[in-house]
Order: C-alpha cells, then structure tokens, then sequence
C-alpha cells in the first residue's frame, strides 16, 4: 500500500495538511502546491479551523499563500475561505474555483440549506473552465472539469508530479478500510459522474498518483485501486441505499448495513463514531432523492 496521509511535503512542489474537518484527524485534506515563491492551497476545511490551518502554514515554511482553488463548492471546501483572506494580510488571496461555482459561492443559501450551514457570500476573483492553465511561476496546472458530484467540480493535473488534485469527484477513500461513493445533494448528476470516471481512466498514463479531499494521496497500485473500484462503488451503494429506503429502515440501521457491507474493518462503530456514518448517509439519501432515484 503506499497511502499518504502524514501532513507535510509530499512531492518536489506538493504539501499536506489535514483541515481537521468535524475536529477529527484524516477527515479534509488542504494542499498547497509551491513554486518559486508562489503558493496556492487547494480547498479550505471549516471556518473554525482557521487559527490551526494558519499554524501549520507557518510550521511547514508555506505561509503566506497567494491563491485559494476551490474543487466545488461544497461548504466543507469553501467555508474558510472569508477567514483566510481576513487573517493574511501579507497578500491579496485570489478565489479561483469553476465558472459554474461563481453563483454557489456568492449566494450560498442552497448549499447552506442542504448542509444546515451558515456560509458567507464568498467573491470569485478567476473563473475557470475546462482547459484553462494555471502558472506558478512556471508549473502550469490545467484545469479539468469533473462534473457528477457536483455540478460545479474541477479538477487540477500537475503533469510535472504526475498528480491530479479532485476534490469529492470520484471517491472518498480516508483509509484502506473506509470508502465512501459521492452522490450527495444538491446537484449530483449521474451520467456527468460516469463521464468523469472514464475521463479519469482515460490519463491514467500520466499519473502516478490522485490526492483526495477526503483523505490524502494514494499512488502506485493503490491509485490504481481506486480507478477500478470508483464506478463499482457508486453502483453498488446506489442500489443498497435505493433498497434500504424502500425497506424503510432508519438511518442508524442503514449506518450499520453500510459498516457491514462496503466498511466492515473501519473503525467507526468500534470509536463511536456512528453518528458522522449517520449524517454522512443522511447526505447520500438526499442526493438520491434530488436526482430522482428515490
């Protein structure tokens, strides 16, 4: 197995720092790509992690950063982003995230809604859409549109580290025994998602490894892994949760079906840790039932 998920420098360019999400480790991963000076963190964790996400910029020498990319704007991703740019007064932070994101972010009551959050208008300064190139003093990035999770997903391939940053596009995989597939509300699309998974399949020659959101930087075989399992996943959760709703169970016992069946070795229930499964579920259900399959 070669899992990253240790907080620091990962790649000549590339760092890891955990945004602590929910106040528990391993649960949002924050990167920070560097070149000749210029920084740029990729997604944000909560607001309430401010102080600590600041901290560990300095500790690791990348402090301040000069661009924030938002993968989509899904508050969990997005919600710091306000706090960041009123503690850094060193620069003027640039918001880039998806052209299809600017209304999201700027009216944030959908999602505020869905996810019973309090997130403040956020301004996009640079909008992007498929193709376009990011330069860090000489490190381009290109811009790649994952839609499916949300409508609004993008994605970002380092061809130099042979790395592709996704956000929630494809997987969410915190450990070798804990996976999680991505249909959550508002706006998960199906038919985008399958596009996004055989746009993944279809670089996989230029890759050598895939940084999640949820959690970390898997390489080598277990990159691999993940591209095989993605679309199997998704079907197969589709159909249990699809199940489980017309079953009527509730959602402690679909939290218990879901631990046996697809999480059995995760620690979850053995740290009680139920309740996050729970409104993890929650959040799934939701998204089925938004796009009609419930």
């Amino acid at each position: 197995m070669v899992f990253i998920n240790t907080e620091g420098k990962f790649n000549e360019n590339t760092y890891l720092i955990d945004g602590n999400l929910f106040g528990n480790k391993g649960n949002l991963a924050i990167y920070v790509i560097e070149n000749n000076g210029v920084r740029m963190m990729i997604d944000t964790s909560e607001e309430v992690r401010v102080k600590s996400i600041v901290s560990k910029l300095k500790k690791f020498g990348i402090y301040p950063i000069h661009k924030i990319f938002l993968t989509h704007s899904h508050w969990d991703h997005v919600d710091c982003v306000n706090e960041l740019k009123r503690i850094i007064k060193e620069t003027k932070i640039e918001v880039i995230a998806s052209k299809n994101a600017i209304d999201n972010l700027i009216h944030p009551e959908k999602m505020n809604s869905v996810f019973n959050e309090n997130v403040k208008p956020i301004e996009v300064d640079t909008a992007l859409k498929e193709g376009n190139i990011i330069d860090l003093n000489g490190l381009k990035l290109r811009v790649m549109e994952f839609y499916g999770h949300t409508m609004d997903s993008i994605a970002l391939f380092d061809k130099k580290n042979k790395n592709i940053f996704v956000g929630d596009a494809i997987i969410d995989k915190s450990s070798i025994y804990y996976i999680q597939p991505v249909f959550m509300p508002p706006d998960f699309h199906e038919l985008e998602l399958l596009n996004t998974f055989e746009k993944l399949k279809e670089m996989k020659h230029e890759l050598n490894s895939i940084s999640l959101a949820h959690y970390g930087v898997w390489t080598g075989e277990d990159f691999d892994n993940i591209l095989i399992e993605m679309e199997d996943l998704h079907f197969k959760a589709k159909k249990s949760f699809i199940n489980w709703y017309n079953e009527n169970l509730s959602i402690r016992d679909m939290a218990i079906n879901y631990h046996k069946e697809f999480i059995p070795k995760s620690k979850i229930i053995e740290k009680d840790y139920i309740n996050f499964l729970e409104m993890q579920i929650t959040w799934l259900l939701e998204g089925l039932k938004r796009s009609g399959f419930i």
